[in-house]
């Protein structure tokens, strides 16, 4: 004879991290803790970058894009500026292997991944998460709408799964004859799966091994 107790339903493990303790308010305060202490210590970092990204090239310290993020909302992404002032008008908006538009100390900022630490305002904001799928912009998001209705589910963030496996991804896009095509039909594809199994699985655990892993491979010399 079954018991009524086993004749209840279980919950997927998607449905039990989405409920567990960590994704309800682990996360959220260990993004808030997490960011304003990163913005403390890391100041005097931020106002030497600053200083260099100004007197290397013409134009703002800060770089200030749309990206849609949880819910669909849209939102303005800080990063520190690695490309000429006017590059969104002189090429596409993916940046492409040694894309010319890429300022002598971006080359820098972005190989150490150091461009993105502005992202901790996000994060402080509530814009963002430190791991979470890392947002698009709107025209991505709109061409794979069906997709982005489960990875904006959460917040997104300044790492993830699919950053690590395509932190060369200029460098990959390179190599393609149609660098739009390809990651459209191949890149972000992939990105958007590995969000969802990110969704599915992430605990404190998954999130202390991504930020440690993304900050090992930020400071290989690559």
């Amino acid at each position: 004879m079954i018991s009524p107790l086993d004749r209840t339903p279980r919950r997927k493990p998607s449905e039990q991290s989405r409920g567990s303790f960590y994704a309800v308010f682990g996360k959220r305060a260990l993004d808030v803790v997490s960011a304003a202490l990163g913005l403390a210590v890391l100041a005097p970092l931020f106002g030497l970058i600053a200083v260099v990204v100004k007197f290397d090239s013409e134009g703002p310290v800060f770089f200030r894009q749309e990206r849609i993020g949880r819910g669909f909302r849209p939102f303005v992404i800080y990063k520190f500026r690695s490309m000429v002032k006017d590059a969104p008008g002189r090429g596409p908006a993916l940046t492409v292997g040694q894309d010319s538009r890429i300022t002598r100390m971006g080359c820098f900022l972005r190989r150490t991944k150091l461009d993105e630490l502005p992202q901790l305002l996000n994060v402080l904001k509530g814009d963002m998460s430190l791991v979470g799928p890392r947002p698009e912009l709107r025209r991505y998001v709109d061409a794979f709408h069906a997709e982005y209705q489960q990875v904006l589910s959460v917040r997104p963030g300044m790492t993830d799964p699919a950053s690590l496996k395509f932190i060369n991804e200029a460098s990959l896009l390179a190599q393609a004859s149609d660098p739009e095509r390809a990651y459209c039909e191949t890149v972000l594809p992939e990105k958007l799966s590995l969000a969802k199994q990110y969704i599915r699985e992430y605990c404190l655990l998954l999130d202390m091994s991504v930020l440690l892993r993304t900050l090992a491979r930020a400071f290989l010399i690559r």
